[in-house]
């Protein structure tokens, strides 16, 4: 637990009793505060009351009495409308933090030569997978390393910080909403496509939440930043501080062969697979054309391969949970990050190649005879199914739950790959109807999707895939995403499939 300091003897409010909420909550007490705790749930106050915390209705208390609310970052601070405890704090003049500027403030409490280094890393899709590569390759280089935040553990349940330390911790839109002095040492930003608007107000208001990982950062410390989208082009082009671009685009990096031309205007211009460039992006979100940002430093990440100054500096061939150019982005910003840290080359390459893999992230799960069953549970939009559908030619893909704003629309360009589509979920319908001529069936559940695309997939022969990438949350049939691959884990198992392993 890393105990934080600064409030020591005075009551704290610390509403939501989730994972970052009851950590808070210790972490608060353990540096000598009186945390004030409640929870809408009955089940989280009475976990509260078990461990000995005041547990006290905060509609009914004194806010003059509080030094700060502790938020949890599934509570709304701006949007739809700001939660009520939101609105109490704000009308007594008490400040609103989340768990990640508390663990900010505790590292600034400590001398500078006594803190340890923290890579922060957000992003619409891949942040989770960018931040356990980070941290199994500075492990596997022997580093003292903790990895945590919004993936696995909470960021103030980490060890108490030394100073050979280096911290990998993923940060939430969310969570960096409730930020106000967070300054990691390296930050990174993956990529931005539209998510979690409804929160945010906006795409404006999500670029800007995102962009905070880089606010507090000074000149020395160092910005990756994925510059596919428009979104990334314009925040990377503002950065004062080191800037680290990462492409999968090589003309703006200088091209895969040749020097990079003193005409190119650098980052303009440049589109992902499904990310909207500066001239493409709708008009309510449209930035405005940006200049190019710090020229020098790059990386190109292509399917296979990271890239830099035209030549292949990490070949991924051989690393099994690394398929796909996304994968190839994580590796690039996994590859940057590592040897800015001071990590040597071997090292950091030796780490990417080993890497295991995540669950529910393009995770393959089992093999049927010739067919091979993919995971990737954790693609909850569009722009992240677009990342697994593009990694394979041909895909028996199962699809499907709660859709997000504008559906698979965007994906039309490889419904060619789709040998036949399973629907599962509230979008079965919707989907169908987006899908016209592509083969496609509505399933309506999970174990009824699996058993078809086998059959299916059996059937057409030779190496196949079938790949779960939902584009969609899970909360029509499932708690979470987590649930849903386990249960796409259960299913293909239960047709007799073997088991497979990264190795």
């Amino acid at each position: 637990m890393i105990p934080v300091p600064g409030f020591e003897g005075r009551r704290v409010a610390v509403f939501g009793l989730g994972r970052s909420g009851i950590t808070a909550a210790r972490a608060l007490q353990a540096g000598g505060a009186i945390p004030v705790l409640w929870d809408d749930g009955e089940a989280g106050r009475a976990q509260a009351k078990d461990e000995g915390f005041t547990v006290e209705d905060l509609a009914a208390a004194d806010w003059s009495d509080f030094a700060a609310l502790v938020l949890s970052p599934g509570a709304p601070l701006t949007h739809p409308r700001p939660h009520w405890t939101v609105d109490l704090a704000r009308a007594a003049g008490v400040p609103v933090l989340g768990d990640i500027e508390l663990f900010a403030r505790a590292l600034a409490a400590r001398p500078k030569d006594q803190r340890p280094r923290v890579v922060a890393i957000t992003g619409t899709n891949g942040k989770s997978t960018t931040t356990a590569l980070i941290g199994w390759v500075l492990k596997s280089a022997g580093l003292t390393v903790h990895v945590g935040g919004n993936i696995g553990v909470g960021v103030l349940a980490l060890p108490e910080p030394t100073p050979d330390a280096v911290y990998v911790i993923e940060v939430s839109s969310y969570q960096l909403d409730l930020t106000t002095t967070f300054a990691p040492d390296v930050a990174i930003l993956t990529n931005m496509s539209p998510d979690h608007l409804d929160r945010h107000g906006g795409m404006d208001g999500y670029v800007a939440a995102k962009s905070r990982i880089f606010a507090n950062q000074e000149s020395d410390d160092v910005a990756l930043v994925g510059v596919d989208d428009a979104w990334g082009q314009g925040i990377a082009s503002r950065l004062s501080q080191r800037v680290i671009a990462i492409s999968s685009n090589p003309s703006p990096l200088g091209g895969e062969g040749g020097s990079r031309s003193e005409t190119d205007e650098g980052f303009v211009g440049l589109s992902s697979a499904g990310g909207p460039s500066a001239d493409t992006a709708p008009s309510s979100e449209r930035l405005r054309r940006p200049p190019s940002p710090p020229r020098g430093e790059g990386y190109v990440a292509q399917p296979g391969a990271v890239l830099k100054d035209g030549q292949i500096i990490a070949d991924l061939t051989t690393a099994r949970s690394l398929p796909g150019r996304h994968n190839a982005q994580n590796a690039a910003f996994a590859y940057a990050t590592t040897r800015a840290l001071g990590l040597d080359h071997d090292a950091a390459v030796a780490g990417l190649l080993s890497f295991p893999g995540l669950a529910h992230r393009m995770e393959a799960v089992g093999r049927l005879g010739s067919v091979r069953f993919i995971n990737d549970s954790k693609a909850t939009n569009a722009d992240a199914a677009r990342q697994a559908l593009a990694s394979y030619p041909s895909v028996f893909w199962i699809a499907g739950g709660v859709p997000k704003a504008g559906g698979i629309e965007d994906l039309a360009d490889l419904f060619p790959r789709i040998a036949k589509a399973y629907l599962i979920g509230d979008a079965a319908d919707a989907f169908a109807a987006t899908l016209a001529d592509t083969p496609h069936v509505i399933a309506r559940t999970l174990d009824a999707a699996v058993a078809a695309a086998a059959a299916d997939a059996a059937f057409a022969g030779g190496d196949q895939i079938v790949l779960l990438s939902p584009a969609c949350a899970s909360f029509d049939q499932f708690k979470d995403f987590e649930a849903r691959g386990e249960a796409f884990r259960a299913a293909v198992l239960a047709l007799g499939a073997v088991p497979e392993t990264a190795s």
